[in-house]
């Protein structure tokens, strides 16, 4: 009778333990399930930082097949414009929102820095034999439009046709800064722009032309040629030690703490499995930078 009643009480165990267990498996099946992401991310600005944006949100749709993004251009101003009214959940910046919103307006956006951009000068190929390296100093006598001829820089005798951008461009604000010193940027309103592509067209079909344009533009790019700034050529390696001058973070600003759909894309943009794929785009990664702003 007790070896009955032992049997028992281990049978009575063993189905204790497997309704347990497929208690736990309930549960974390039921976990996975809820760990799904649905909903829309929404996203407008910098020009520089679309490449980037487009490619994680394919790579994330990937993954996440019922999230629904939509990401534009427009330039940082106008990102960090729509995203403070609440007409995007993120506004992509080339520059710190301080330097667009009035204080109060950017106090209640939180940043997040995703990359760093390096900001290249770019001109037509036509001078690229003879126009290599430009000072700070001729950059700059060049967008202000003090010097209106490459013959004045040491190139062909050919009018300088300027590719400029829009007073929204946080890549304008990027580059006036760094490569010009803070001096304003003459305007050609006739060839105004700040999609990146289009600029990139017009530097290569206007013979004298010169404009600017992030790294992660100009890859597997042969159309145009770039310009060193006082003989250090625009790469990601002078860009990472100093030397090169032109750069900044790439900021991905929301409305208060992201949430939701868009707190998980930007985990993901900011997680080390998707931080391999930056810098094949031309981008840098933060952590390798050896200055600082």
């Amino acid at each position: 009778m007790k070896l009955k009643k032992v049997a028992c009480l281990g049978l009575a165990a063993m189905v204790a333990l497997g309704a347990l267990g497929c208690g736990s498996d309930n549960k974390a099946a039921d976990n996975k399930a809820g760990s799904k992401v649905t909903g829309s991310v929404t996203g407008s600005g910098s020009s520089a930082l679309l490449p980037l944006a487009k490619d994680a949100a394919s790579k994330f749709k990937a993954i996440n097949p019922d999230v629904s993004i939509t990401l534009n251009g427009g330039g940082s101003g106008t990102g960090l414009k729509q995203v403070a009214d609440g007409s995007v959940n993120i506004g992509n910046s080339d520059v710190p929102a301080e330097s667009k919103l009035k204080p109060e307006v950017a106090k209640g956006l939180v940043d997040h820095k995703v990359c760093v951009v390096t900001m290249a000068p770019v001109i037509n190929k036509d001078l690229a034999a003879k126009v290599k390296s430009l000072t700070k100093a001729q950059l700059t006598d060049i967008f202000t439009a003090k010097v209106t001829n490459w013959k004045q820089v040491g190139g062909p005798d050919e009018p300088i046709v300027l590719i400029t951008r829009p007073a929204t461009s946080g890549t304008r604000a990027l580059f006036q800064e760094f490569a010009l010193g803070g001096a304003k940027e003459a305007t050609n309103k006739s060839l105004e722009t700040d999609d990146s592509g289009t600029l990139l067209q017009s530097v290569k079909d206007n013979k004298g032309a010169i404009g600017y344009v992030a790294l992660s533009y100009l890859v597997n790019n042969k159309d145009v040629a770039t310009v060193a700034i006082d003989g250090v050529e625009p790469t990601l390696d002078n860009t990472y030690s100093g030397k090169y001058p032109v750069w900044g973070y790439e900021h991905m600003y929301t409305k208060g703490e992201a949430t939701g759909a868009v707190k998980a894309f930007l985990d993901f943009i900011l997680s080390a499995d998707y931080g391999k794929e930056i810098e094949k785009q031309g981008y840098g990664v933060t952590a390798k930078m050896q200055v600082k702003r």
